[in-house]
């Protein structure tokens, strides 16, 4: 019984923290867009639709997008202007595109069944919650995507190098990579930069 209301607990406070970060930014506004577009890029990274590379590539996207925004801004005095507007809408643009077309292609993201595949998928899941409560950046999503795909790999090929299986060195060799990035994901969750 505890279990299970530990469960329920967990998911209300997440679902009101997402509700009370959604409810922060005024509708119809660069921020709203930038908001929807890191819930539609959580949601592929929580579904499978995206793979890490693929998500490494739209947080890095949108990392520069917030750059650019920054950088129109410190010109214009702390404001935008209808072309900054009209420029930034078109990045907006192009990067749901790039959403879409990443989230329906046939690359998905794969696991496997064993403890090693059930802790990627947790620390994907824990990325795609910090995406969507806005507690990391898309700057920092990247950089914990580009670490998650370089891990995949690395696993890819001892596995291809071994006949698909992983030797108890191996996978201790996994498992503490695994216990060094869970630590990097709580950090940047739990740091004072934020997404939103």
């Amino acid at each position: 019984m505890k279990p299970r209301l530990f469960t329920l607990t967990t998911t209300l406070m997440i679902a009101a923290s997402t509700l009370l970060a959604q409810t922060n930014v005024p509708p119809g506004t660069i921020a709203q867009r930038k908001q929807n577009q890191q819930d539609r890029i959580a949601n592929g990274v929580d579904s499978g639709q995206l793979t890490a590379g693929e998500t490494k590539n739209l947080e890095g996207r949108e990392a520069n997008l917030n750059r650019h925004e920054r950088q129109m801004r410190a010109a214009d005095g702390g404001k935008l202007t209808a072309a900054d507007r009209t420029q930034l809408n078109r990045q907006e643009n192009h990067i749901s595109g790039q959403i879409y077309q990443d989230k329906h292609n046939a690359r998905t993201a794969t696991y496997g069944k064993g403890e090693i595949g059930q802790r990627r998928e947790n620390q994907q899941d824990r990325i795609a919650q910090g995406i969507r409560s806005g507690q990391m950046t898309p700057g920092e999503a990247a950089h914990q995507e580009n670490r998650e795909q370089g891990l995949n790999r690395e696993i890819s090929g001892m596995r291809q190098a071994n006949g698909g299986k992983l030797s108890p060195a191996e996978r201790g060799l996994v498992n503490r990579q695994q216990n060094k990035q869970s630590r990097q994901i709580y950090n940047e969750k739990h740091n004072a930069r934020t997404g939103r």
